[in-house]
């Protein structure tokens, strides 16, 4: 085949990538671009810090034990794969998923295949199927995806996995990070951009976006539909920064200072946001994983870096000061209520642990598992390093990770899902290749088998 032949069937490949391009220079510039405050409380500024607050060493090969670690992670995904769908289910043999968990299993696929765990056959077969799945969702009124789908036959389903017609509405801050992998192949596996187009081309993006900020959907008790502004410090701007890679105008959401305060947390200053729950009717929980995502697949930006090193470092100064090992992040969970946000700080409170609704939750604040392999990779600190070795027997070999560890009992959290498990292939395949989109090759890594 000729090179204009070659040319002429990659150009539609290149069309996406110069609009990707393009993009990527919007959020690049609005790192430097400061938009009027809108809250009538003054927001300060992001304290920045140095860059040596993170490990800077170059990519490397995974060792024999990591490699080992990688495969377990992946184990999950073979044995919850439905061939129908090609979907995955969000828990161990539960047969539902949301798009953040369906996230999580194709970022958690490239990453496979990235460390040669998954051959090139395997790895084409899965995409094109979930791809082919993707794009005919059911939506919920036929503009964006539902909250909720069946691994089985990717019907709308609530949350207790009833199928529904109607749907439970759609969440923004999940079509954020959907995209992130739809990102990741146009940019290094652009055959399979017309599928990722087909994808999009299904979606009505444009629904999510009103005033520069992410919009998500939900049902009143009327069954009608209602709106609501998603999102609040940290999990806004992650899920911001891919949606913005379309092109939508969320300058707004990617403002990390608009609605920023900072709280003393073991003497640490952490960032967090101004919306509370008795005037906003969400919860503004600090927890790890935005963050870690951020640094795993952005690289970070200058706000970013800081403010998921404060995280970070109030974690670590908990350690210091009680001699408790402290990773925490939102999670599943064994037994009722099963979901927990487990947090540096949320409604008042430091170290607080509650369910989605705010109910109090302290008795399983744990050390989550996937919260350890992300710290560790972006930090690679003696106490991450404890940390690791606290969780690197927190495993089923035929099953893959367990969510975490109880911190008040010592016993294993034995949930096991595809955030995890998907996480934990991300953090991997950070130590020998880097951020998933950054365009540099330059990468901060840690060993994790110290």
């Amino acid at each position: 085949m000729s090179v204009k032949e070659n040319l002429m069937k990659a150009r539609g490949s290149l069309v996406f990538l110069v609009g990707l391009t393009i993009a990527f220079g919007t959020v690049f510039m609005l790192e430097q671009w400061k938009p009027a405050a809108v809250v009538e409380v003054s927001a300060p500024k992001v304290e920045l810090v140095k860059d040596s607050v993170v490990a800077n060493q170059q990519s490397r090969s995974l060792t024999e034990k990591e490699l080992e670690y990688a495969k377990v992670a992946w184990q999950y995904f073979e044995n919850n794969t439905d061939p129908a769908t090609g979907l995955v289910n969000s828990v161990d043999q539960y047969p539902a998923s949301t798009l953040w968990d369906t996230s999580s299993y194709l970022l958690g696929l490239i990453s496979a295949h990235r460390l040669d765990i998954v051959d090139a056959g395997e790895f084409q077969s899965r995409m094109d199927k979930a791809l082919d799945t993707l794009a005919g969702l059911p939506l919920f009124d036929d503009r964006l995806p539902n909250k909720s789908y069946s691994t089985t036959n990717a019907a709308m389903v609530t949350y207790d996995n009833s199928v529904t017609d109607r749907g439970i509405g759609w969440s923004a801050i999940d079509m954020g990070r959907v995209l992130v992998p739809f990102h990741v192949l146009a940019w290094h596996y652009p055959e399979f951009t017309p599928k990722v187009r087909q994808v999009l081309n299904s979606w009505d993006l444009a629904a999510i976006v009103k005033d520069s900020q992410m919009v998500g959907a939900a049902v009143d008790e009327t069954d009608s539909t209602i709106y609501l502004q998603e999102g609040r410090l940290g999990y806004e701007e992650y899920a911001a920064k891919s949606l913005a890679l379309t092109g939508m105008d969320l300058s707004f959401a990617l403002d990390y200072e608009a609605y920023l305060q900072y709280v003393k947390v073991n003497d640490v200053n952490v960032g967090t946001d101004l919306r509370t729950p008795d005037k906003f009717d969400a919860l503004n929980m600090v927890v790890s994983e935005p963050y870690v995502l951020d640094g795993l697949e952005f690289g970070w930006d200058r706000y970013s870096k800081s403010l998921a090193y404060a995280v970070y470092r109030a974690q670590e100064a908990r350690f210091e000061e009680t001699g408790i090992l402290t990773a925490v992040s939102e999670d599943n969970i064994d037994e009722a209520p099963y979901f927990v946000y487990n947090t540096v700080y949320a409604a008042g409170k430091a170290w607080n642990a509650v369910t989605e609704d705010g109910t109090d939750a302290s008795e399983f604040r744990s050390v989550s598992t996937k919260a350890v392999f992300g710290l560790h990779v972006l930090y690679n600190t003696p106490y991450t390093s404890k940390l690791m070795k606290f969780i690197e027997e927190n495993h089923d070999a035929d099953k893959g990770w367990y969510s975490g560890i109880y911190e008040a009992s010592g016993e294993t959290n034995k949930a096991i899902t595809a955030n995890t498990n998907g996480i934990i292939l991300e953090a991997l395949h950070y130590v020998q290749y880097g951020p998933m989109l950054r365009l540099s090759r330059q990468a901060t890594v840690a060993t994790i088998d110290d």
